[in-house]
């Protein structure tokens, strides 16, 4: 659909801006961020395992990745609902580390904090509508309801073709054995006749 080609890339643009802006001063997004980080990560970093990176240079050099990669795919329309759960799990850590404006004294400070803050959720909502954009296509929940619904039903179609079946058979061996019994009683009813 072309509001989504529209819709995308145009969503996607404010992340890949963002993406190359924190690549290029990666230092300067690392001692804004520290203080958020150092309250969350922080406080897990000795129960992390070494390989988990942990320092906010390394951590903005990673999520300013993931703003250019996720961002990318996401203008290109290449897998957009992951590119948009990754860039909602990227936009929320961003928000929160340095558009806190409820932790702002300075009114004028605070006031364009709150702007930039309330200006991500919008991204984030615009994200949380892209994450569960089907495309018009069913998604795996409905898939996954209506894919067991017909193998009941198959399963019922199937019981009652064969219970019809059974029925089928009991008749016809109930008529074979009524018409066995028949022959046999003429038989003897024969045998009886010749008796006598």
């Amino acid at each position: 659909m072309l509001v989504r080609r529209l819709a995308r890339p145009l969503l996607s643009s404010i992340f890949i801006y963002g993406g190359i802006g924190a690549l290029r001063d990666v230092k300067g997004h690392a001692k804004a961020a520290e203080p958020w980080l150092n309250k969350t990560v922080g406080q897990v970093r000795d129960s992390v395992p070494e390989q988990v990176p942990t320092d906010p240079e390394t951590l903005i050099t990673i999520d300013g990745a993931v703003k250019i990669g996720a961002g990318a795919m996401l203008a290109l329309g290449k897998f957009p609902r992951l590119s948009a759960t990754l860039l909602t799990g990227s936009l929320t850590a961003t928000t929160l580390s340095q558009h806190a404006y409820w932790e702002y004294e300075d009114a004028e400070q605070r006031a364009t904090q709150q702007v930039q803050f309330f200006k991500n959720l919008s991204l984030l909502g615009g994200l949380l509508i892209t994450a569960v954009d089907t495309a018009g296509k069913p998604s795996v929940g409905y898939r996954t309801r209506h894919g067991a619904q017909r193998l009941t039903d198959q399963a019922q179609i199937a019981s009652q073709f064969s219970s019809k079946q059974a029925q089928k058979a009991q008749k016809k061996a109930q008529k074979k054995g009524m018409k066995q019994g028949a022959k046999g009683a003429k038989a003897a009813k024969k045998g009886w006749a010749k008796t006598d």
